[in-house]
């Protein structure tokens, strides 16, 4: 039923249809044509029978209902990773565990989020993880990817400890941009460098 159109509907609804005004967005939304920018929906087009019960009005933030941000790991030390890619190859996974073992860290410990799952968050949202570290790998759909930090280079704000870099992808592909973040991430992580 959910799947009739309104013409197979009123075929066999003898009383007239009433929407609430949100529900009448909806409709909108999926009827007009996805390339028009400047259409505007029109009580004369293949509606008429359907009445609404006032003005229509455009719904307000309030009317949303944010949804925390959940990472994929523990989380347990609070060192957050950002990635640019929906998902990691094993090849990328596995230079990421690697790298991550040799700062004295597991994956047990991180958590990890994924472009495509911060977009639609707020820096509020983000912040309120409360990440102690935050390693952002490529560009994020998110307000955190305008930060003004220089990659590779290690940024505190307030109390935590941001370091950017390239997509683990090309990170994985290049040896000069491996070397650069394992030169970071032991200044991050406060790592002897062997060099006196």
């Amino acid at each position: 039923m959910e799947n009739e159109s309104l013409a197979t509907l009123q075929s066999f609804l003898d009383e007239p249809l009433f929407l609430l005004p949100e529900d009448r967005l909806t409709l909108e939304a999926e009827l007009l044509p996805t390339n028009s920018n400047s259409h505007v929906f029109s009580e004369e087009t293949q509606l008429t029978s359907i009445e609404t019960t006032g003005p229509v009005s455009a719904p307000s933030p309030t009317d949303f209902i944010p949804v925390p941000l959940t990472v994929q790991g523990n989380f347990t030390k609070g060192i957050l990773i950002l990635h640019e890619e929906a998902e990691l190859n094993p090849e990328v996974m596995d230079m990421l565990v690697k790298m991550l073992n040799a700062c004295g860290h597991s994956m047990n410990e991180v958590g990890m989020l994924s472009s495509e799952k911060l977009q639609n968050s707020s820096m509020e949202d983000f912040q309120a993880l409360n990440a102690h570290v935050v390693l952002k790998f490529g560009r994020i759909k998110h307000p955190v990817n305008h930060l003004p930090f220089a990659a590779y280079d290690i940024h505190t704000e307030e109390e935590t400890e941001y370091l950017f870099a390239d997509s683990l992808t090309s990170i994985s592909e290049d040896k000069l941009l491996k070397r650069k973040l394992w030169t970071a991430l032991q200044l991050l992580f406060n790592l002897s460098t062997g060099t006196k």
